[in-house]
């Protein structure tokens, strides 16, 4: 079975990764795809690349298809973060890389063990309430740090169906509607993971299948 591992490569260590990259596995065979580029080397390894953001009509510029990734990966854009999950939440907006502001926050929900009969319904009911009050406190917290940000998309990690109920949220609706790039997986929002996911998300995303 092949193994898949993933990791993300800012735009300034992208050719210098490439290098490291072609020395360790043999010569490239590069192919652009949708969004990025497809590596074959010698040995048979494979690596996909894709940019953290489509052009969106501001193409990479360059005289070759890394050079135009590059430039694309380092151009700035502005990402709104919403980190979710069960019992806590972080958001952020950021820029370069960096977060220029955030919070986070915790709300307890219940796990899912219960007794059955009626406690069984009523834990059901008091667990959807803790998960509807956590859902709109993220969702005012992120409509506070991005009032004045403008985030051109949106960044989105943790449980999806939590997330997705936060874009539904009234207070949240100005934003509900940006590109959303692609989700992150996060066990614990928190500002220094907040800050980390602030990072990769500007980043080129990696992966590579060793067959």
């Amino acid at each position: 079975m092949p193994a898949t591992r993933t990791t993300y490569v800012s735009a300034e260590r992208l050719p210098g990764w490439l290098e490291r990259f072609a020395a360790g596995n043999g010569e490239l065979t590069l192919a652009p795809e949708p969004g990025g580029l497809h590596l074959v080397a010698a040995n048979g390894v494979k690596a996909e690349l894709l940019a953290p953001w489509p052009d969106d009509g501001r193409p990479g510029r360059g005289a070759d298809d890394v050079e135009r990734l590059v430039s694309l990966a380092g151009q700035s854009r502005t990402l709104g973060i919403v980190l979710l999950r069960r019992g806590g939440y972080a958001a952020g907006v950021a820029r370069d890389g960096l977060l220029l502001a955030s919070k986070a926050g915790n709300r307890y929900v219940q796990s899912r063990t219960a007794a059955g009969g009626g406690s069984q319904q009523r834990f059901a009911r008091r667990r959807s309430n803790q998960a509807d009050a956590l859902v709109e406190t993220a969702a005012e917290q992120a409509a506070r740090v991005f009032t004045g940000q403008q985030p051109e998309y949106l960044v989105f990690g943790g449980d999806r169906v939590l997330t997705d109920l936060l874009a539904r949220e009234r207070v949240f609706q100005p934003w509900s509607g940006l590109a959303r790039l692609r989700p992150v997986d996060v066990q614990d929002p928190k500002l220094a993971v907040l800050a980390k996911v602030a990072k990769d998300a500007s980043s080129v995303f990696v992966r590579i299948t060793v067959p």
